[in-house]
């Protein structure tokens, strides 16, 4: 509303909208017109009408790493499990409930995506059935028979293309170790790891500590820092692996 009582222009963006936009204008763009795919937060099972499995993921490192490529320039989209944040601007966001849903839609958007960031927390599981209506209390015990979900990252590991494929691993001991076989596992070429039992690095926070991983075994071990500051490491890491494969296909033509 404008002070006269009316809707229309003359009002001011909002701070947060001013902000985002200054820091696209200043910062390079090392991804211009590159489509990156990018997936966050949790996944939802229903057990009944009024209650699902889930996880503890908050969806703010998938959100940091959509909002930073669109700043450098990409095509960003976002697809998204249940979260309470705000789509990040100039993003297209597709939101999904459950695993298969994100599954449909990971393997649609990724077969154009040149970059594929797979920060959602997926649930490895589901139950064998969703009751049509709420269970009540009334027995001592409930047992549930759980199904294993689709395995997203391991699908896009075997997509024909040559798109850079970056997974996480979520990891509560044996960090690098299980990382790496993830990584070879999956077929990706960067696992970015972290212990979530570590202060700082677990679900709901706004920092993280994690672990790059790539193919050739390096490992870079990176300080707590804002999940803003880990997605910038985490597409420095994307640009130099696009600059390298770029120069070793015009090494090949050229032989």
């Amino acid at each position: 509303f404008l002070a006269c009582g009316y809707i229309g222009s003359g009002r001011r963006a909002d701070p947060d909208v001013i902000v985002e936009e200054m820091e696209v204008l200043i910062t390079p763009k090392d991804l211009q017109d590159v489509r990156v795919l990018v997936t966050a937060g949790p996944t939802w099972e229903a057990l009944d009408p009024v209650r699902h499995l889930a996880n503890r993921s908050s969806g703010k490192m998938g959100y940091a790493v959509a909002r930073n490529a669109r700043r450098r320039g990409a095509h960003v989209t976002l697809i998204s499990g249940p979260t309470a944040l705000v789509p990040p601007r100039g993003v297209e966001t597709l939101a999904v409930v459950n695993a298969r849903e994100m599954e449909q839609a990971v393997v649609r958007e990724a077969t154009s995506s040149d970059v594929v960031v797979m920060a959602a927390a997926v649930g490895d599981f589901r139950p064998s059935d969703s009751l049509r209506h709420k269970i009540k209390r009334g027995r001592s015990d409930l047992e549930l028979r759980l199904v294993p979900n689709p395995d997203i990252l391991a699908k896009l590991g075997t997509l024909k293309g040559t798109r850079v494929l970056v997974g996480f691993a979520a990891e509560t001991r044996d960090l690098v170790a299980n990382a790496r076989r993830k990584l070879q596992a999956k077929g990706v070429h960067v696992m970015v790891a972290n212990d979530v039992t570590a202060e700082g690095a677990g679900f709901d926070v706004d920092t993280n500590i994690v672990t790059l991983i790539d193919r050739s075994g390096r490992v870079e071990r990176l300080a707590k820092m804002s999940k803003d500051a880990v997605a910038t490491a985490i597409l420095d890491r994307v640009v130099e692996l696009r600059g390298t494969r770029r120069d070793t296909r015009t090494l090949a033509r050229q032989l």
